[in-house]
This record gives C-alpha cells, sequence and structure tokens, in this order.
C-alpha cells in the first residue's frame, strides 16, 4: 500500500514529468471488474487528460480477471474484488506492497420507472417480492463475479434457490458499455419484472427506479483493491493511476457513482 508521503512525492513527480509523458503517450493496461466500471469509464478520460498517460481497459467479472492474471497475461494494473487480489498477491502475480484499497459497494434492486416498489424493507420482505416477482434479472453466478456470487449466496440462504432460478434472467456483463448487457438494461427492455445488481450498475440505466440495497444481513459489502501486476511494462504509469484513484477528486466522483470510497 502506498503511504502518503509517497502519494504526494508520487503526484508531484507525475506534474514534473507530464510533458514527457504526454509526448510518449504511454499505454497502461488495465484490468478491471465489471464493479468498478462506472468509476473508471468517468475517471479514466480525466487521468489521461491530467498525465498523458493512455488506459487501455478491460472490464469483466472478478473471477475471469483474476484467472487471466494468474495465467502469466501481463498487466499494468488489476483493479478487482479485495480478496481475489489478496490470492494473486499471495501467488506473486501482483506487487504486494502495492495493493491499494479503492471503494466497496453494495447489492440493490431496481425496478422499470412506474411500476410499483416492492417492499424490501426485511429478509423476509425482500423473500416474499422474488417469489412473487414473474422474473428476476441478475449477474451470471458462474462466472467468479462479485455480485453474481452474493446474490447466489442470498437465494440459497433465504432457501429459494430453485425458484428464482427457474425465473432469472441470467446477464453475462463482460462489456465496456455501461449500459448493455445489464441486469437493468434487461428490466427496461421488458424482459424482467426486478434487477439485482451493484447499486453503482443500477443507477446509470436510463428509466430505471433504485428500489434500495438488500436489507439487513442480505446486503453484503464488495470491496475493490488496486495493485501493480508483478509483470508490468509501465509500472510508473500504473503507480500514478493508483494514486490518481485516491486524490479527492476521484473520491468524490466514486461516492458519486453510489460506492464508498475505502482510506487506504
Amino acid at each position: 500500500m502506498f503511504t502518503r508521503p509517497l502519494m504526494a512525492a508520487a503526484v508531484g513527480a507525475l506534474t514534473l514529468t507530464l510533458p514527457h509523458v504526454s509526448a510518449r503517450a504511454a499505454e497502461v493496461k488495465v484490468l478491471s471488474a465489471i464493479g468498478m466500471r462506472q468509476v473508471m469509464l468517468d475517471l479514466g478520460p480525466k487521468f489521461e487528460r491530467a498525465t498523458g498517460y493512455k488506459l487501455a481497459i478491460a472490464f469483466d467479472s472478478t473471477g475471469l480477471m483474476a484467472k487471466r492474471v494468474a495465467s502469466g497475461e501481463q498487466v499494468d494494473v488489476v483493479l478487482i474484488n479485495r480478496s481475489a487480489i489478496g490470492i494473486l498477491e499471495k501467488d506473486g502475480k501482483v506487487i504486494a506492497s502495492s495493493v491499494t484499497p479503492i471503494a466497496a459497494s453494495v447489492a440493490a434492486v431496481a425496478v422499470r420507472r412506474g411500476a410499483a416498489r416492492p417492499d424490501i424493507s426485511s429478509p423476509e420482505a425482500f423473500r416474499r417480492m422474488l417469489l412473487s416477482a414473474k422474473s428476476v434479472a441478475r449477474p451470471s453466478p458462474s462466472v467468479g463475479g462479485s455480485s453474481g456470487d452474493h446474490i447466489a449466496r442470498v437465494l440459497e440462504h433465504l432457501g429459494i434457490s430453485d425458484q428464482v432460478n427457474a425465473k432469472s434472467v441470467i446477464v453475462m456483463t463482460g462489456t465496456a458499455n455501461q449500459i448493455a448487457d445489464s441486469p437493468g438494461e434487461a428490466v427496461t427492455k421488458g424482459k424482467a419484472d426486478v434487477a439485482l445488481h451493484q447499486l453503482q450498475e443500477l443507477m446509470v440505466v436510463p428509466g430505471l427506479e433504485i428500489v434500495g440495497p438488500f436489507p439487513g444481513e442480505l446486503q453484503g459489502s464488495f470491496a475493490f483493491s488496486a495493485a501493480l501486476g508483478t509483470n508490468a511494462r509501465e509500472a510508473q504509469g500504473g503507480r500514478a493511476l493508483i494514486e490518481f484513484l485516491l486524490t479527492p477528486a476521484a473520491r468524490g466522483v466514486i461516492k458519486a457513482k453510489g460506492m464508498e470510497p475505502i482510506t487506504p
């Protein structure tokens, strides 16, 4: 993890080297979880304008991104679920001293705007809502994504996995597009009555109304961390990106997107 003095030094060095960086337009390769997509779609261009670096970002589930890094794929910055980063750190795939907590999110419920808002005020009310819904859009639980895995565990905990699985619209969310291929879009297109996904992914879908986070102990929390790959080719740019995600302006964007910044 970067210390505050190192962060200040890095920001200062970044400013001093800006013309040089801009001239060579070095590319920083980032493998990011879907959970950080809304933040990175906003902050990525701002980072590029501020530093001259270019970002090559791929978005997919934490599980699939972790497998890519574990297989030896070259990467400068990994931005995925904190527990998966921990495994990569243990296996020597990311630089331990660079691991930095960035943001956390929660699972939420949404319906089409204008539809009746279901009662999700308690775990039992949430259970009744899922059983009464005609169809439920949710991320795939088979690819190791934070929300997909969590939702599957919640259904199992409530004892309604079979019933909800039978009427689930499973959405594969691996795309850079901020709206397409999402549970929220499935609801706005009439493919499902209710969407279950991370709050920040539901917030950006036009025509969708957020009902609220999962209730009580069902809510869950998804923490995301960033780290440099041990085979990073653009380590300086990678460090600059991680430091950028810790700035007050970046933390403001994180909050605006429905996530919570994590203090390193």
